[in-house]
């Protein structure tokens, strides 16, 4: 009697720390997981940041090596893309600048659903996350060079062409980022934009008068 009262006290305990242990681990999972999240996406902002530090690192390398011009300035005869700015063929800009680039993986955003090409001959839109900004130059070191392709201004694209003034509310979509982006200005520099922060840039980028011609890989 004795040892069938002992068998139950004991089932009974085993039972009793298991329950405890399974709510410890719940309040664990629950605290855990945010933060994870959170680290998560932490990650992915600065891999999209880093991606376009290196676009324009190889922007400025390839206008170095052909007299001071973006490749978005030069002729097909000489290496460049210019006979495409008329028209949704933003890969073509990246794809120029393949040795200064070293791998096609870095024009596609962590956060974004598309696939980075197997190489550069076989680049097309869908492995591309970034715009690019047609009418960017160093003497105009404010202007839009490059940026996360979730970037809606008050008219639709003609052909894959965004057209933008300083003065536009412009924003994000929440197609990768929610609500916020990445922008490479032509001096350079990669910035991190809610919408408002994205705005002021815009208005900070030249005279109101103008009009920025944007590429978008859609």
């Amino acid at each position: 009697m004795n040892f069938t009262s002992g068998r139950l006290s004991k089932s009974g305990f085993t039972l009793i720390a298991l329950l405890v242990i399974i709510a410890v681990l719940t309040v664990l999972a629950a605290m855990l997981l945010p933060a994870l999240a959170s680290a998560k996406k932490k990650s992915s902002k600065i891999g999209c940041v880093n991606n376009l530090k290196q676009c324009c690192l190889a922007f400025r390398i390839w206008e170095g090596d052909n007299d001071d011009k973006m490749p978005m300035a030069v002729p097909m005869e000489k290496g460049g893309p210019m006979e495409y700015v008329t028209g949704a063929d933003t890969f073509r800009h990246f794809q120029v600048m393949s040795n200064e680039l070293s791998t096609p993986k870095i024009l596609v955003c962590p956060d974004d659903t598309r696939t980075a090409a197997d190489n550069f001959v076989r680049l097309k839109n869908q492995n591309v996350s970034y715009f690019v900004g047609l009418d960017a130059k160093d003497e105009f070191p404010q202007r839009f060079l490059v940026g996360d392709r979730n970037l809606t201004g008050p008219s639709t694209p003609e052909n894959g062409i965004l057209k933008l003034a300083p003065s536009d509310a412009v924003s994000w979509t929440s197609a990768i980022h929610v609500n916020q982006g990445n922008i490479g200005l032509a001096d350079g520099s990669v910035h991190s934009f809610s919408n408002y922060q994205l705005r002021q840039a815009l208005k900070n980028s030249g005279d109101p008068t103008n009009i920025w011609r944007i590429s978008l890989p859609e």
